[in-house]
């Protein structure tokens, strides 16, 4: 492999059930292509993190992956409302989920610490009512 492999994802915004679609994919694609169990795991849990956030706040949103020897980079981005208080959310346990989304399992506030700890690099850029873009990056040793 000695170009960039880039792979896009829409998360339906409408579906928990298929929250989760993206990340089973990019594991797939990062199998074929040999990459360790580790950095697959890894990139597995923030996206799969990243597309609950979407489903749970945001009505959806795209995964962009970008595939290289050395780092494989992800960007997450929505059309959302924006996280008003990043500090906040990166509180283990602080969730502006509804009730009817945390009774069903999920929104428990461990999506954004969750993303941060599988991740080498995380960067948050978001606006109050524009959205927000993620962009992760995982390091191949």
């Amino acid at each position: 492999m000695s170009d960039i492999i880039q792979l896009h994802y829409d998360v339906d915004g409408t579906d928990f059930a298929a929250a989760g679609e993206a990340s089973m994919k990019i594991k797939k694609e990062l199998r074929s292509l040999g990459f360790p169990q580790d950095v697959i795991r890894r990139i597995a849990i923030a996206v799969y993190e990243g597309e609950i956030n979407m489903v749970i706040h945001a009505d959806g949103g795209t995964a962009d992956v970008n595939v290289g020897l050395d780092e494989i980079e992800i960007i997450l981005a929505d059309t959302g409302p924006g996280i008003p208080d990043v500090e906040k959310a990166m509180q283990k346990g602080w969730s502006t989920a509804s009730e009817e989304v945390r009774n069903s399992g999920f929104g428990a506030g461990m999506g954004l610490p969750n993303m941060k700890k599988n991740t080498d690099e995380m960067v948050i850029d978001t606006e109050v009512g524009v959205g927000t873009t993620i962009r992760m990056k995982v390091y191949v040793a």
